[in-house]
């Protein structure tokens, strides 16, 4: 876990001397199983900063958000400094109104098996680096870490950011990519039928809240496909063809631009496994272009990546 007093101390320093004027961070909720997203405005603001494992939320989010001309810093694990990286390319920030203070990261705890385990009067989590201590009613328990994180975490391949300002803490062990791979492997190696029965199943849960959009940085559009009326591009109900449409138009949106940070999933009220699709177009980019998401600041994805000798072009009138 990092150091928490350095944290707040280079929060106050870059606020102190101007060079920001937001740091993005975490501070408690209602519970400690959801710590909640703060803008940190001021010194004094920032000794309420925190960061654990149970800070869910992907905080790349929230720089569509904030005003344009504002300086921004914000707390970033791998995944959150690749998406930040995404949208420096996708010309959404600059870099230089950006102070990245990285974290090298262990991974986000699933706060839903903590309550599988002790129920959802928790009174204290202490987290640590091999295991976790949950306070409940029944008792005081301790459980194994990794059996305790989200699974997007546990097949994270680039856990240290790649590009902050400065690193808090020192940088851990990255990890394997056949570990990162086995899940697209077996939804894979599955039959087509195996595969839309598992898609249908997922599907047919959703209710369209649109939580799993809300939460993720890619999805900042100031009009959504499904909000879209003329032409209308997929049912906006919740019909099977609706919530098919939603699921699988929006993982397309995300080839090459999703860091599987999982903030989709974790967003979720329903549960609903999505990342397996979006892992699959990452490993497609992986494969066929070598090219992941956000590992700089300047390299486009595959997808936006068009030039005058591109041959058999997508569009009317392309090249031959």
């Amino acid at each position: 876990m990092p150091d928490i007093n350095a944290l707040k101390l280079e929060a106050k320093r870059i606020l102190r001397e101007g060079i920001v004027d937001v740091v993005v961070g975490f501070k408690p909720g209602d519970s400690p199983l959801h710590p909640q997203p703060a803008f940190f405005r001021n010194e004094d603001e920032v000794e309420e900063l925190i960061h654990n494992g149970l800070c869910k939320n992907n905080l790349a989010n929230y720089l569509t958000r904030l005003p344009k001309q504002e300086k921004v810093g914000i707390l970033v694990r791998g995944c959150e400094n690749r998406s930040v990286n995404s949208l420096i390319v996708e010309s959404q920030k600059e870099r230089d109104d950006l102070y990245l203070i990285g974290i090298p990261c262990e991974g986000i705890i699933d706060w839903r098996r903590i309550v599988e385990q002790a129920g959802e009067h928790i009174s204290m989590v202490e987290d640590n680096e091999s295991e976790v201590t949950v306070h409940a009613p029944t008792g005081v328990n301790s459980y194994n870490r990794f059996d305790l994180l989200h699974e997007s975490c546990q097949r994270c391949l680039h856990r240290n950011p790649v590009s902050a300002d400065t690193l808090i803490g020192d940088p851990v062990a990255n990890g394997s990519l056949e570990l990162a791979t086995q899940k697209v492997k077996n939804f894979e190696s599955q039959d087509i039928e195996a595969r839309y029965a598992f898609f249908q199943k997922e599907a047919e849960r959703c209710i369209r809240c649109y939580a799993c959009r809300e939460a993720c940085p890619s999805c900042y559009c100031t009009e959504c496909f499904v909000d879209h009326n003329t032409p209308r591009w997929t049912e906006s109900g919740a019909t099977p063809a609706g919530m098919q449409g939603w699921h699988i138009v929006r993982a397309f949106h995300q080839s090459g631009r999703c860091t599987s940070c999982g903030a989709c999933e974790r967003a979720c009220p329903m549960d609903i496994k999505m990342t397996y699709l979006t892992e699959k177009l990452n490993h497609d980019m992986r494969e066929k272009y070598n090219f992941e998401c956000g590992m700089d600041a300047e390299t486009k994805p595959p997808f936006q990546t068009v030039t005058l000798d591109d041959k058999n072009r997508f569009f009317v009138g392309g090249g031959k």
